[in-house]
């Protein structure tokens, strides 16, 4: 039997990559008090590279929204991992992005939307969650975005 959720992966084209290991001395995910705590994911492409670089001098917000997007992609795999079945998401929470951003760009939330829009479309009225939005100095490997999130689930 196919998941919903599943399925509607399958209607708008979206192919779960497997869920990536840390490179570091953390878990991807943690299940506490009804609550998945899912680590900040990077942006891998369908090919396995990342898609890297510093949004406001090297690259646009549509390469930001790009590498969002890719994030949530690798959220919805470590949920997938964690849960066995993306059914038992009931809501997303709340998406923490972090935005490698020159001094000057301000455009974070535009470059967020790229996560947030694929969380409604994927899980609809359930995909509507808080959000924060931030720019920082560097991330992990030189990545464009990393996402995490907090997601409420279903016994």
């Amino acid at each position: 039997m196919t998941d919903r959720i599943d399925a509607r992966l399958a209607e708008l084209g979206i192919r779960l990559p497997q869920a990536a290991a840390p490179v570091a001395s953390y878990v991807p995910a943690v299940e506490a008090g009804g609550l998945l705590h899912i680590s900040g994911q990077l942006p891998f492409r369908e090919d396995g590279s990342l898609i890297v670089g510093l949004l406001g001098a090297d690259y646009d917000v549509e390469h930001g929204r790009e590498a969002a997007e890719r994030c949530a992609v690798m959220l919805l795999a470590q949920m997938k991992k964690a849960l066995g079945s993306l059914d038992r998401v009931e809501r997303i929470v709340k998406l923490g992005v972090f935005v490698n951003s020159a001094a000057s760009f301000t455009d974070q939330p535009k470059v967020a939307n790229g996560a947030s829009e694929l969380m409604q479309e994927v899980f609809g009225e359930a995909g509507r969650h808080a959000r924060s939005a931030v720019g920082v100095a560097a991330l992990p490997l030189g990545v464009a975005v990393e996402v995490d999130a907090i997601v409420a689930v279903r016994a």
